[in-house]
């Protein structure tokens, strides 16, 4: 377990969740154990209204995360720069603690598509995705976050596993990351790794963020399982051990709890993020015994 923390993690080593304009009233009157906030950057490139008022008052309370969707960071096309701009300009004015964006890509040929798609882990692939963290990070004027995806198929060309991909991507453009344990867990159940084993070949010291979420449960056509990362459920028991097993050899990290589909009621994500503050909880116990 590390001792110091990353100079990535900008955020609080403590519990997190992902902000709901319906549960604005409940966290402004008080959200123990929650301690930071994570907002998604498209949803806030407006010019005003209420959604601005509400995280402008947000932001006094609490340290925000912008987590960016629509970069398609993975994709063959250039940065759409007007999209860029308009990152810049939130992240100017509200000065957040963190940004992440996520290793996928989501266009082509001027085309939105309302997913993050997988890419091939080549050395040609591995130029473009740094060339394009360099290019945001040089606009913000800020390091960012990446995190790796949810997979659910697996590329011939490939000539490199994700964890020596992602460290590769960081070593070239000193980014963090953002290791979101739920992505393994899927992953590796539609895959067939072990999750265990990439949190072993993960460079836990560039995180700078731990996600949580729920997954949906399906099969594939042969009858095996196959997981959907919905974000639309509570986060199941083999995922908070993961947890456990990741945070033991990374050290306490700033944990977030996302639910963006199905949205429950604010007692119900606060549950999940006070199961996230006990993680951090118990491993303070063990490193004290």
């Amino acid at each position: 377990m590390t001792d110091t923390p990353p100079q990535f993690m900008a955020l609080p080593a403590q519990p997190g969740v992902g902000y709901k304009p319906q549960h604005f009233a409940d966290i402004m009157a008080g959200a123990d154990p929650v301690k930071w906030l994570e907002i998604h950057a498209e949803n806030y490139m407006g010019d005003g209204g209420r959604p601005l008022a509400q995280l402008r008052a947000l932001a006094e309370k609490f340290a925000i995360s912008v987590h960016g969707v629509g970069l398609s960071i993975g994709g063959e096309d250039p940065l759409d720069t007007a999209h860029l701009a308009r990152l810049k300009h939130l992240c100017d004015w509200l000065n957040p603690a963190s940004f992440s964006e996520h290793l996928a890509w989501s266009t082509h040929d001027s085309h939105y598509l309302n997913d993050l798609i997988a890419l091939p882990y080549t050395d040609a692939t591995l130029t473009r995705v740094a060339d394009h963290v360099d290019q945001v990070q040089q606009v913000l004027g800020r390091q960012m976050l990446l995190e790796n995806p949810s997979s659910y198929l697996a590329f011939t060309e490939s000539t490199m596993d994700e964890p020596s991909y992602l460290a590769a991507i960081a070593h070239r453009t000193d980014c963090g990351l953002l290791l979101d344990v739920n992505n393994i867990f899927v992953s590796a159940t539609n895959m067939g790794f072990s999750a265990q084993g990439y949190v072993d070949a993960f460079p836990l010291e560039r995180v700078g963020e731990i996600h949580l979420a729920g997954h949906d449960i399906d099969t594939d056509d042969h009858g095996a399982p196959l997981l959907i990362d919905a974000h639309g459920s509570p986060v199941v028991d083999p995922v908070w051990a993961l947890l456990d097993y990741t945070l033991a050899k990374s050290g306490p990290r700033p944990l977030l709890v996302e639910w963006d589909n199905d949205v429950p009621d604010w007692p119900i994500l606060a549950a999940e993020a006070t199961r996230a503050a006990a993680a951090l909880a118990k491993l303070e116990t063990g490193a004290a015994a």
